[in-house]
């Protein structure tokens, strides 16, 4: 028997909240500005491409609301005068034994967006919110 890819449906996110457990987790994202530089004495008729400035996406968490759980609400208050609670962020793809397998570390987040559910009588979905988190930085662990 082979080795198999990880399902992406077993997960738990470490957040200085209550509740670990959560529907979707979007936003692990880490891209590279690109440089491009040539001066004009260069024979060449294009630019040199370097590495430039990290930037890191905001990471949104979703999950169903319960009773008496208001959690994101109370982290996203804590936004004053330019400033925020900041926590740091651990989210642990887990294995059949309940066991990290692959870790990402967010540095330094603080909510910026805050969204509760879409309403509709008609339908007969779980009631959704979403917090919406800015970072200084994403490490990977394995």
């Amino acid at each position: 028997m082979g080795t198999y890819p990880m399902p992406v449906y077993h997960f738990i996110v470490q957040w200085g909240g209550s509740r670990t457990g959560f529907t979707e987790v979007s936003g692990l994202n880490i891209e590279h500005d690109v440089i491009e530089y040539r001066e004009g004495s260069s024979p060449d008729q294009s630019s040199i491409k370097m590495p430039g400035l990290r930037k890191f996406a905001n990471i949104v968490l979703k999950r169903g609301i319960v009773k008496g759980d208001t959690d994101f609400l109370k982290w996203i208050n804590t936004i004053q005068h330019s400033k925020a609670e900041r926590r740091d962020v651990t989210i642990s793809l887990l294995n059949e034994n309940h066991e990290p397998v692959l870790t990402w570390r967010v540095h330094n987040a603080w909510p910026v967006k805050y969204e509760g559910p879409a309403l509709n009588s008609k339908n007969s979905e779980v009631a959704i919110e979403s917090l919406e988190l800015a970072h200084e930085g994403l490490s990977v662990v394995e």
